[in-house]
């Protein structure tokens, strides 16, 4: 815990180093252009920028203490209140994508490792590390031509016209199933990036840890008395799986952030990507640094979970 609390204090501070090292600051994009320069140094002064970066630090500090995350300097309201405005989108995406990840990532790899040296295991090897590899703005920059402006020049049928950009529809007056149809609708596009990158890692990390746990002896032992391989891959295969898969499930929640980041940005989705993007790069600090707790907190919590359920799933470690 104490190696924890200390991880998550570098990495706070880190950032907030790095975001004032960026030339700038909010004033110089709140400053109208015909602002004097004691219209400035007011400015500055109102927003608490005229202090040195370690007072800056130690009054955000003393704030987050008190439970108070400051106020936006470009929204002009509580951090708190612009996070957790833009946190219910980002975690309807993660969720959703990170559940669509590990169920078609270990269904593929599992394939892969009944198939291993086959022209099936190679082609799906080749497909998995070219959308692995690929940059999430760029997957999805390329869906939103094909179902947008290319289906409706190559005839799609209209429920194959998917929305590209936004949360739900603005003009729809909706509610209730309807409306959670929307949000699905407009889910589709965004989960699928997600969803087909993380796929593709845990689908060449599966077949690994599956093809060399198919090799081993009591595999072997439960094939010679008869068992199918598909049975023995589901039942005692799979089992002996879940504690790297869970230890991964940890380790995939920075990417699947990062990712969400430039995925926001490509659909106009108002999650906390988009919201931390946009503070970026108007220099608004507080929203800057309320969500990198937030990120920060998920990883370092997600980690620690990984570690207390292995126990749960490997009776090795119990000890």
């Amino acid at each position: 815990m104490g190696l924890a609390l200390l991880l998550y204090a570098l990495v706070v501070t880190l950032v907030f180093v790095l975001i004032r090292a960026a030339p700038g600051d909010a004033a110089d994009f709140l400053i109208p252009p015909n602002a004097t320069a004691a219209d400035a140094a007011q400015l500055r002064s109102d927003l608490g920028l005229n202090a040195s970066p370690l007072v800056q630090y130690a009054r955000w500090i003393g704030g987050v203490l008190r439970g108070d995350l400051g106020t936006s300097f470009t929204e002009r309201r509580s951090v708190t209140g612009v996070l957790f405005d833009a946190l219910p989108i980002s975690i309807w995406l993660g969720v959703t994508s990170l559940a669509l990840t590990f169920l078609i990532g270990i269904a593929v790899g599992a394939y892969q490792a009944a198939r291993a040296r086959g022209v099936a295991d190679s082609a799906i090897t080749i497909a998995t590390t070219a959308v692995y590899a690929a940059p999430s703005f760029w997957l999805a920059l390329g869906l939103v031509a094909i179902f947008t402006a290319g289906a409706a020049r190559w005839g799609f049928p209209h429920w194959l016209r998917l929305p590209a950009f936004g949360f739900r529809d603005p003009a729809l007056d909706i509610g209730g199933f309807a409306a959670f149809g929307d949000i699905v609708r407009h889910s589709l596009l965004p989960v699928t990036v997600l969803a087909l990158i993380g796929a593709a890692g845990i689908a060449r990390y599966t077949r690994t840890i599956v093809a060399d746990l198919r090799g081993q002896e009591f595999a072997r032992t439960a094939l010679a008395k008869g068992l199918s391989p598909a049975r023995v891959v589901s039942r005692h295969v799979l089992r002996n799986a879940w504690p790297p898969l869970i230890v991964l499930a940890a380790l995939a929640l920075p990417g699947l952030v990062a990712g969400s980041v430039f995925v926001e940005s490509v659909f106009a989705w108002p999650g906390m990507g988009r919201t931390m993007l946009r503070a970026i790069a108007a220099r608004d600090y507080p929203v800057v640094m309320g969500a990198t707790l937030l990120y920060a907190a998920v990883v370092i919590v997600a980690n620690a979970c990984a570690d207390a359920l292995l126990p749960a799933v490997d009776p090795r470690r119990r000890t």
